[in-house]
C-alpha cells in the first residue's frame, strides 16, 4: 500500500514538487489534484472525488481567504492552497489527516504531515505524556508526543504569511443547530455518499469490518448497494456472542463475502510481537496488532476497507448534553431526563445528578484548577467510577504518579486552564471525541500499511461528521433509542438492526491478556522512561496489573491499556533516538 504524506516551507526537502505550490513536496504514490491562476494554486491530496470544475470554483475562495470552503468535499484529504500573499494547509476535522508544524528560527516554519519529515529530532515530551495518561490528551489539542512539534488541531487549519507566526484558522464550518428530523436527511445523504462513492470508485471487491455493531453494520449495508463487499469478523472464547450474531445475521441479510476468525491465546492484547511498527504516537489499538494481524489476513491488499470506527462519536452523544441544559440555566429539563435515563438503566441518579451538576458550576477552567489542586495536595486515590459526565476526571493514573509527576501534570492542567477552548459542555466534549477518534485512525495507519490494508473512516468524513454536529447533542443522545439519528437517517435498515440497544465488550478479552503476559508488562513498565524519569511508581502500577490480571479490579483497565500501549510505544522511541544519536 502507498503511503501518502507531504511537507512544506523549510522542513521541504524531499519528494516530488506539487505544480503551482513551489516548496511543496509530496510522496511519489500520493494522490494529488492541483489546479492554478498565476500566483493562486489550490491542490487537494488524499481520498476526494472533486471535480475539475470544482477545483477551479475554488480558486477564488483562495483568492479571498475563504479557507473553510475549500473542506467541503467529500472523501479525506488534505488541502495546501496559496493565494499569491499567504500559504494554507489543513487535514480532515478529525485530525486523520494530521499536520505538524515547528519553528526553526530564521528558516522560518516548517511542516508536515509526519513528524519524521519536519527535520528535528524527535524526543517524546514526558510530563504531557504523563498528563494524557492522567486526565486524556482533549485539553491539549495543539501539542504532540514530541518536544517542540505541535499538531494542528482538528477542526483548524495552518495559515502561513511572509514575516508573521503561523496562524490557527478555524475550518469547522458546523451550520446552525437543527431538528432531528430535517438534520437526519442530510446526514444520511452524507454518509450513503461517504461510503458508495469509494465503493464505486475501488472497481472491485472492497474489504469491511463486521463487527455487529450498529456503525459497521450501518456502513455495510450502504457498501453492499453500490458494489462487492468482503467483510471479516473477529471472534474468540471472550467476545460477545451477541455480536457474533448480528454480524452473522447482517453478512446474510446483506448477501456479502464474510469471513469469521476464530481467535486464540496467541490473538489476546498485549502481545506485541516481533516487528510490530511501533507508529508515530501511542494508540490502544497498538495493543491489539495480533489480532489484527490474523482476522485482516483474508482481505489485505484490497483497494480500501471500510470501518464503523468513529460513529459512536457522530450518532450519539454523551450525558455533556444534560451539562449543557444546567448551563443554559434549563436546570429543570435537565434534571427530568437525567432522572428518567438512569431508572431506564436501573441506576440510582442522585449521584448522577450531582456529578452533572458540579460540571455545570465548576466550569473547564474551574474543573482543571481543581484537578490540579488535587494533584499538588499529595497522593491521589483514583475517582470512583461515576456515569456523570466530568470535564477533567483523574482517572487511575493519578495514584500512579510519583509527587515529581503530580506536580508536572498539575502545571500542565493550569496551563490548559487558561487555554481557548468550548467552554459550553456538549461542544467541548464532542470535538475532543472526535479528535480522539481521529488520533486513533491516525495512529493505526502504520499498522494497517503492514498489514497491506487500507482503512476509510467514512463516518469521519467532514460532511458527516458536519451533518451530525448540526443536530444538537441533547437530540441525539436517545433516552430510549440507541443513536437515533441513525435510524432516522437511514429508514431502509433493518429494524432489528436499528433496536438493538446493546454493545459489545472487550473487557474479559483485556483480562486474560494482561494475564497472559503479566510478566512482560510488568517489566516494560519499570524499565519505561515515564518511571526512569520519575513520573510513575512502578511498584504502585504492578500491584494495581496484578489485581487487574485477576479480574479484581476491571475499572482500571482502560487506564492500564493506555499505560501499556504509551510505555510499549517509549521503548521504540528511545530505540530510535539511541539509534540516531
Amino acid at each position: 500500500m502507498e503511503q501518502e504524506w507531504m511537507t512544506g516551507g523549510s522542513a521541504a526537502v524531499d519528494g516530488l514538487t506539487i505544480d503551482g505550490l513551489g516548496d511543496v513536496r509530496r510522496a511519489p504514490g500520493a494522490r494529488v489534484r492541483v489546479v492554478a491562476e498565476g500566483p493562486v494554486a489550490l491542490a487537494v491530496v488524499g481520498d476526494c472525488p472533486v471535480t475539475e470544475q470544482q477545483l477551479h470554483a475554488g480558486l477564488a475562495a483562495v483568492r479571498a481567504g475563504r479557507w473553510a470552503e475549500l473542506t467541503g468535499w467529500p472523501g479525506s484529504y488534505w488541502i495546501v492552497a496559496d493565494s499569491g500573499r499567504q500559504r494554507f494547509v489543513c487535514g480532515d476535522l478529525a485530525g486523520i489527516r494530521a499536520v505538524y508544524y515547528t519553528l526553526r528560527g530564521d528558516a522560518g516554519t516548517a511542516w508536515a504531515t509526519e513528524t519524521s519529515r519536519l527535520g528535528r529530532p524527535l524526543v517524546p515530551d514526558l510530563p504531557w505524556l504523563a498528563a494524557r495518561l492522567t486526565v486524556g490528551e482533549h485539553h491539549w489539542p495543539h501539542r504532540s508526543p514530541y518536544e517542540q512539534i505541535r499538531l494542528v488541531p482538528g477542526g483548524s487549519g495552518l495559515l502561513l504569511s511572509p514575516g508573521a507566526p503561523p496562524q490557527l484558522i478555524d475550518i469547522s464550518g458546523v451550520e446552525p443547530p437543527c431538528e432531528l428530523r430535517e438534520g437526519a436527511n442530510r446526514f444520511g445523504q452524507a454518509l450513503t455518499e461517504a461510503v458508495q462513492h469509494r465503493v464505486r470508485a475501488a472497481g472491485g471487491v472492497v474489504g469491511a469490518d463486521l463487527s455487529g455493531g450498529l456503525d459497521s453494520s450501518a456502513a455495510i449495508v450502504l457498501a453492499a448497494d453500490a458494489g462487492a463487499v468482503h467483510a471479516v469478523t473477529y471472534t474468540d472464547g471472550y467476545t460477545s456472542g451477541e455480536d457474533m450474531a448480528f454480524a452473522s445475521r447482517v453478512a446474510e441479510h446483506t448477501g456479502i463475502a464474510h469471513t469469521v476468525d476464530i481467535g486464540a491465546d496467541e490473538q489476546l492484547p498485549f502481545s506485541f510481537p516481533a516487528g510490530q511498527p511501533t507508529g508515530v504516537e501511542p494508540v490502544l489499538e497498538a495493543a491489539m496488532f495480533a489480532m489484527d494481524s490474523s482476522y485482516l489476513h483474508p482481505i489485505r491488499g484490497l483497494p480500501l476497507h471500510l470501518t464503523g470506527h468513529g460513529g459512536d462519536i457522530v450518532l450519539d452523544a454523551s450525558s455533556s448534553c444534560w451539562v449543557r441544559l444546567l448551563q443554559d440555566g434549563r436546570r429543570r429539563e435537565a434534571h427530568r431526563q437525567v432522572v428518567a435515563f438512569a431508572r431506564l438503566r436501573n441506576t440510582a441518579p442522585g449521584p448522577y445528578w450531582k456529578a452533572l451538576k458540579q460540571a455545570a458550576d465548576l466550569g473547564r477552567a474551574g474543573s482543571l484548577e481543581r484537578a490540579a489542586e488535587a494533584l499538588e495536595r499529595g497522593p491521589v486515590r483514583p475517582e470512583a467510577a461515576v456515569a456523570g459526565w466530568s470535564w477533567c476526571r483523574l482517572g487511575a493514573t493519578a495514584s500512579w504518579l510519583t509527587g515529581y509527576g503530580r506536580h508536572q501534570v498539575a502545571a500542565l492542567l493550569r496551563q490548559a486552564a487558561g487555554d481557548q477552548q468550548p467552554e459550553l459542555a456538549d461542544e467541548f466534549d464532542q470535538w475532543a471525541a472526535l479528535r480522539s477518534v481521529g488520533a486513533s485512525a491516525r495512529g493505526w495507519a502504520p499498522y494497517g500499511h503492514a498489514l497491506g490494508i487500507r482503512p476509510v473512516y467514512p463516518y469521519l468524513d467532514n460532511q458527516v461528521v458536519r451533518a451530525a454536529f448540526a443536530v444538537p447533542a441533547l437530540a441525539r443522545r436517545g433516552l430510549v433509542a440507541y443513536k437515533p439519528l441513525l435510524r432516522e437517517s437511514l429508514p431502509q435498515l433493518p429494524g432489528w438492526l436499528t433496536s438493538r440497544r446493546s454493545k459489545g465488550s472487550f473487557t474479559a478479552q483485556r483480562i486474560a491478556g494482561l494475564a497472559r503476559h503479566q510478566g512482560r508488562l510488568d517489566e516494560l513498565i519499570a524499565s519505561s522512561p515515564l518511571a526512569a524519569g520519575g513520573l510513575i511508581d512502578p511498584t504502585t502500577v504492578r500491584t494495581t496489573l496484578a489485581q487487574a490480571a485477576r479480574g479484581q479490579s476491571a475499572t482500571v483497565i482502560a487506564d492500564l491499556h493506555q499505560l501499556i500501549v504509551t510505555c510499549w510505544w517509549l521503548s521504540g522511541q528511545t530505540t530510535e533516538l539511541e539509534a540516531a544519536c
